[in-house]
C-alpha cells in the first residue's frame, strides 16, 4: 500500500462538510477616465519609465506598480499617483497597461521601425 492508497482511505472516513456560499465583497471597480501617461525621464543619469495620472486609491497604486514591476523584472517605487519603474520599459509597461483594460498616452516614444534590420545589411560589401 503506497501513500496515496492511504490518502484515499483517509478521504472516505472524513464526513461530508457543509458547502459555504462564496460572497464577493470586494467594490467593483471604477476605470480610470483620464488615460494614463507612460514616459522615460532621466532619474541620477539613469533611465526610469514613468507611469502618472493615475487616478485610484494608493492600494491600487501599489498594487499596479508592484504587477508593473514583476512583469518588467525591475525595482522602482509608487507614491503619490505616479509609478516609477527603473530601466526604459516604456513599450512593455503600455502594452501591459492596455491588457489590463487602461488607456495609454504615450509620451516621448520613439517610432518604430518599418521593417526589421537584417544582419546581411551591416556587412561590407
Amino acid at each position: 500500500m503506497d501513500w496515496r492508497d492511504k490518502l484515499s482511505a483517509m478521504k472516505q472516513d472524513l464526513p461530508e462538510g457543509e458547502e459555504i456560499p462564496v460572497v464577493n465583497d470586494e467594490p467593483v471597480k471604477k476605470r480610470q477616465q483620464e488615460p494614463l501617461r507612460v514616459e522615460m525621464d532621466k532619474r541620477n543619469g539613469k533611465p526610469a519609465t514613468i507611469i502618472s495620472q493615475f487616478e485610484g486609491t494608493d492600494e491600487e497604486l501599489k498594487e499596479l506598480a508592484k504587477t508593473l514591476k514583476v512583469k518588467c523584472s525591475s525595482g522602482g517605487s509608487s507614491r503619490d499617483g505616479e509609478i516609477l519603474i527603473q530601466g526604459d520599459f516604456r513599450e512593455k509597461i503600455a502594452g501591459l497597461l492596455t491588457e489590463l483594460g487602461y488607456k495609454v498616452k504615450r509620451i516621448n516614444f520613439s517610432t518604430p521601425p518599418t521593417a526589421p534590420k537584417n544582419q546581411s545589411d551591416h556587412r561590407k560589401s
